[in-house]
Formats: C-alpha cells, structure tokens, sequence
C-alpha cells in the first residue's frame, strides 16, 4: 500500500475519499493536527486552493498528497459563495450561518439555480509539475429553507428537483454516488488507470 497523505483534517472527508481509493493501493491518512499545517486558500478559483494545500502538505510530509477543494455557486449571486463557502456567514462562523445568510441573500430571487463544485488534486511530490487534476459539478436549486438532517454544509438547501428533496435527505451512499465529490473522485480514478 503506498501512504496518501489528504491536505484535510476532516474525518468525514478520510472515510469518503479512502474507500473509493482503496482499489488504487492507496493508504489515506489525515494531515497531522499541527497548525504548519494549515495554508492560507488565497486563490481565486478552486483549482488554485486546491493545489496550494496539496503543495503545502506534500513539502511538509515529503509525501504523495491529495487535497480537495468544494464549494456552492448561485449564479444570480454572482458565483457566491464560491471559494468562500466555508466561511461565507464571516469568522468563526458556522454551517447554520453559513446557510442563513445565503437565505437571506436570495429573498426576492427568481432564478434560484445553484450547483455544487469539487476539485481533487493529486500531487506525487511537492514540485509535481503535473499533478492529477479532476473535477465534479452537481447541479441542483436553492430551497426557500432547509430541509432533512443529513450531510452538512448547505445540503439542507440544496434540493434537487428530479429526486423532489434536498442533499440532506438523501441516504449517504446515494448522495456519494451524485455528488460533485462523488463525480469528481471518479474523473480522478479514470485519470489514474489512464496514467497506470
């Protein structure tokens, strides 16, 4: 098994990503809890964000690193919230804010189409000029308020017209399956047999 380090300390995001790499004879494991660590996302697109913390945690480890970055785009709000998903109700902000304040900001908005953007980069090591690059789009709406308790982030309202609920009522294998996250982990494993 050849050690991945992922540029995440989210568990949730381990569980996901380790057993869709498992065929691949990948041994995925978290980025140690050390504040070197954590890099500043100071791109202006996903792919930037991505591929800073990948480079980041592969110079620090001397390790092959995969590093995510997602996020939710509303066109009518001009691509918000985009790379500042994560933090888009301000500091210290939480998953609950995050969503009030996207709510807020759609009051009186017709075209309430949304969609859910993931970037996986792959770095063998930290000068990889060509790292694997893959991408997953999920297209879906903006409810009029949340719905279900699953997922996190703002599944609650994200509905989905052709299943008629939101990303946080689906089961979580199905949502895996559909997902931007789900999409973009297998571009990554077409990428990878290709490169075999």
């Amino acid at each position: 098994m050849t050690q991945l380090l992922l540029a995440s300390g989210n568990t949730g995001k381990l569980k996901e990503l380790s057993a869709a790499l498992a065929d691949f004879g990948y041994d995925l494991q978290l980025q140690p809890k050390d504040s070197a660590y954590d890099v500043a996302e100071t791109g202006s697109t996903f792919v930037e964000n991505a591929i800073i913390k990948a480079r980041h945690a592969a110079c620090l480890s001397g390790l092959p690193t995969l590093a995510d970055d997602s996020g939710l785009i509303v066109p009518a709000l001009n691509g918000e919230p985009g790379v500042y998903s994560a933090r888009y109700g301000g500091d210290n902000t939480t998953d609950k804010k995050n969503t009030e304040h996207l709510l807020q900001n759609m009051q009186g908005i017709q075209n309430r189409s949304a969609y859910f953007y993931c970037c996986l980069v792959l770095m063998q090591h930290a000068q990889d000029p060509a790292p694997v690059i893959a991408e997953g789009r999920w297209q879906g709406e903006i409810s009029q308020q949340p719905s279900g308790d699953g997922g996190f982030g703002y599944d609650p309202v994200f509905y989905l017209p052709d299943l008629n609920c939101s990303a946080a009522e689906l089961p979580a294998a199905k949502k895996l399956r559909l997902s931007h996250r789900g999409q973009a982990v297998r571009e990554l494993k077409k990428r990878l047999q290709s490169k075999a």
